[in-house]
């Protein structure tokens, strides 16, 4: 793991570092999971293009799914799965083809892939979930998917070598593979939650052209497990953005299965607290890594907004600075152009006071009491030479807070997007 990861983490963590442990896991290391991915033949080149997350038994487990009215597939096919028994064992996934918009053909394969994957691991076929990222409007080559599904089981483990293929198997165009993982003590029993997502383009939730699985081996109860998914999402991957497209085929997925203690965890219970901390941990970090991750990306932005009149109104501020191309282009270009930013504050459809707003640009004070703040043109220049660029907004208006991530706008981001098929 690199010193900035490193780094991001232990800042996310700080205020509840007592809650938690974070440790260098994979969604293998929480007991009782095992997972592996191949090369089908759905990608041109040979990156592994289908994987599988496999629990030893029965696992409590909840999703979370795009916004967008035109959705994928696979998307019916697990909603379908998880409104059964709450309850997953499988999950399959592939990546080169979004198998959306592919009308009646496209669903009876997301079908195809469910029962293959049941039948090969001996499970009812509601207890695997489905899952496919690429581009949108091309069949899947079933061919290549059943052949993939077929060779899976044999390759799974639940070493961390399991975990990598996994992470490999659902890319597309990110750069890097995005995990997290955490120990949480529940009564003197260490449970553990880890995560690994991808998703580096087409990222503007509610959520994004990103995949997502969490694994735990907690026990957890499952309305529970349900309300904390939708709680976590709004703070963590709902606050992302890279360029302002929802997916087709988002998908946040969560697996309980209870193998490191019987105990079932809930809101009322005394250890709630530390496992809420460490699952949005998880989250925020994958959250994080997939911002940065943006195509054609060099730069993290964060923009916290603060003194608002409400936090659903400081959510909308922030998501509308982090999402500004114009905000987005002078962190590119590191010109300190604030007068970005308190547009995006001023155009977000939220009630501000046009005579109240501070900003800051790092530690730089260029904004105060809506007044221009002079400042050294090359203390800011050195600044917005980091690769985390952080915005600070106080609206004097209230107590509410957010945090909303994104990334620079890039030539290479348009250079990527204007030969994705090809």
């Amino acid at each position: 793991m690199s010193t900035k990861v490193e780094a991001e983490q232990a800042s996310v963590a700080s205020s509840a570092q007592d809650l938690f442990t974070i440790i260098d896991g994979s969604v293998t290391t929480p007991k009782g999971y095992q997972a592996s991915g191949l090369h089908c033949g759905l990608k041109k080149t040979e990156r592994n293009d289908i994987g599988a997350i496999v629990s030893d038994v029965p696992a409590t487990a909840a999703a979370v799914y795009t916004t967008n009215a035109f959705q994928a597939a696979p998307l019916g096919v697990t909603r379908e799965s998880l409104s059964v028994s709450k309850q997953l064992q499988a999950v399959i996934v592939n990546s080169g083809n979004a198998n959306a918009c592919t009308g009646k053909l496209g669903e009876q394969n997301a079908y195809r892939m469910r029962e293959a994957f049941a039948q090969q691991l001996d499970v009812d076929a509601h207890l695997v979930a489905v899952a496919s990222t690429g581009v949108i409007g091309e069949q899947l080559k079933m061919d290549c998917v059943e052949a993939g599904v077929a060779a899976l089981p044999e390759k799974l483990s639940a070493e961390r070598e399991g975990a990598e293929q996994f992470s490999q198997a659902i890319l597309t165009t990110d750069l890097v593979k995005k995990e997290a993982c955490v120990l949480v003590n529940v009564n003197g029993v260490q449970v553990t939650i880890a995560g690994a997502a991808k998703g580096s383009g087409m990222i503007h939730p509610n959520m994004a052209t990103m995949l997502a699985f969490v694994t735990t081996d907690a026990a957890v109860e499952p309305t529970a497990l349900e309300q904390l998914l939708k709680k976590t999402t709004n703070q963590t991957f709902n606050m992302i953005t890279v360029d302002g497209d929802t997916s087709t085929n988002d998908m946040l997925l969560v697996m309980a299965n209870g193998t490191a203690q019987p105990e079932v965890l809930h809101e009322g219970h005394e250890a709630w607290h530390a496992f809420e901390a460490g699952f949005r941990y998880v989250c925020e970090v994958l959250a994080q890594a997939i911002a940065r991750d943006g195509e054609g990306a060099t730069k993290l932005i964060e923009v916290q907004v603060q003194g608002a009149s409400s936090h659903e109104s400081a959510s909308k501020i922030a998501k509308s600075v982090v999402g500004s191309s114009l905000v987005k282009s002078a962190v590119f270009g590191a010109d300190a152009n604030w007068g970005r930013v308190i547009a995006a504050v001023g155009y977000a459809g939220e009630a501000v006071e046009p005579d109240k707003v501070d900003i800051h640009l790092g530690p730089i004070v260029v904004l105060e009491q809506s007044t221009p703040v002079a400042f050294d043109e090359e203390e800011a220049l050195e600044y917005l030479r980091n690769d985390k660029i952080v915005f600070t907004i106080q609206l004097h208006m209230g107590e509410g807070e957010a945090v909303a991530w994104g990334c620079d706008l890039t030539y290479d981001y348009v250079r990527i997007n204007a030969a994705y098929r090809t």
